[in-house]
């Protein structure tokens, strides 16, 4: 690739908390078994808003970095080793840059891997960028025509996937989900279709409360409700998927469920996050998870069910905005407006 006159590539770079710039670079070579990726959308959550106003934990991001782990785009070119059919794919990847032959990696969970954190979008380039490099054999391809603006999606449903298969839903159950937001829609679109007897969503935002009910929910409580309609030591719900990471959702979510009843926590959640109380964890013989990333293997569950079109993210879609209006979108971002659903960078 060296004799190919040289193309310009944008990037936003934060080069610490609080501190952002839109550069121009050249354009990324794939090095071996790596591929550049045209960036089609990426997605802004809450984690790309902390690293940006600096709260993400100490070892789990490095500065400066080019932000973005939510993305979709199309292969266009591919370095040494790489299959050269993927030119053209549409495509998501794996965050994780995992090593593959750790314990933890043989074991399948990938997101857990002992060589040390590395993540796209946090200590990697991310995808808040027209293009980039990631290693092929994170590469999951979409079919040809895919609606790459919904795909953009697939990472928190890769993360929900993981929820799902911690939680194991049984058709006819009672279950719950904490949580109206991005993750919490998908949660509900997806365990929709395990067929529960029924299936309730927890959040304070009304505006919330009618997307749940579209995507599958059978009612929707504000947490006091919740708390009311519990009202007793145990609460009622085989499985409870807790996915705000607000201070006190870890604990609320473990009371929502009854004795014996399953409770898989994804939100991440910051320090000083109301604890779990181990007596009432003790006596209901809670069985409890939690979810950090996702692994390869629930990353192929969220490929599958979107390829197969049992999970439709695109509806979560409200803004999108070029890269040169990046500051504006991040705004958005936590901001609480009303109607403000996913937010997408569109390079």
């Amino acid at each position: 690739m060296s004799g190919r006159p040289a193309r310009g590539s944008r990037a936003i770079v934060v080069d610490a908390p609080g501190e952002h710039r839109l550069v121009e670079r050249e354009l990324p070579d794939p090095g071996p078994g790596e591929v550049r990726v045209r960036v089609a959308a990426a997605g802004i959550c809450m984690s790309d808003r902390e690293l940006y106003d600096g709260h993400r934990a100490p070892g789990y991001v490095r500065y400066p970095v080019v932000p973005g782990h939510e993305w979709s785009g199309t292969v266009e070119a591919v370095g040494a080793g790489a299959d050269p059919g993927l030119v053209g794919r549409p495509c998501v990847a794996e965050g994780f840059r995992s090593c593959g032959t750790c314990e933890r990696c043989r074991y399948g969970e990938t997101s857990l891997c002992t060589a040390g954190y590395a993540e796209t979008g946090f200590t990697e380039p991310g995808a808040f960028a027209d293009h980039l490099v990631v290693p092929a054999r994170l590469l999951h391809p979409l079919p040809d025509g895919v609606d790459l603006r919904a795909a953009a999606l697939l990472e928190p449903a890769a993360v929900v996937a993981a929820a799902v298969r911690a939680g194991r839903p049984r058709p006819g159950e009672r279950v719950a989900v904490v949580g109206a937001g991005t993750l919490g829609l998908l949660a509900v679109q997806w365990l929709a279709a395990s067929s529960p007897s029924e299936l309730t969503v927890v959040d304070p935002r009304t505006e919330r409360a009618a997307r749940a009910l579209e995507f599958g929910a059978d009612r929707v409580l504000s947490p006091a409700e919740a708390d009311g309609a519990s009202g007793r030591s145990f609460g009622r719900y085989d499985l409870v998927v807790e996915t705000a990471g607000a201070p006190t959702t870890a604990a609320s979510s473990c009371l929502l469920a009854r004795r014996g009843g399953r409770v898989v926590l994804t939100g991440m959640f910051a320090a000083g996050a109301t604890g779990i109380d181990p007596f009432h964890l003790s006596v209901s013989q809670l069985e409890l998870r939690s979810v950090f990333g996702a692994s390869s293997a629930a990353w192929a569950d969220a490929v599958r069910a979107f390829t197969a079109g049992l999970l439709d993210p695109a509806p979560l879609v409200t803004h999108t905005f070029p890269l040169e209006r990046f500051g504006e979108a991040l705004t958005l971002v936590g901001g609480g407006a009303p109607g403000t659903g996913k937010v997408l960078l569109h390079p």
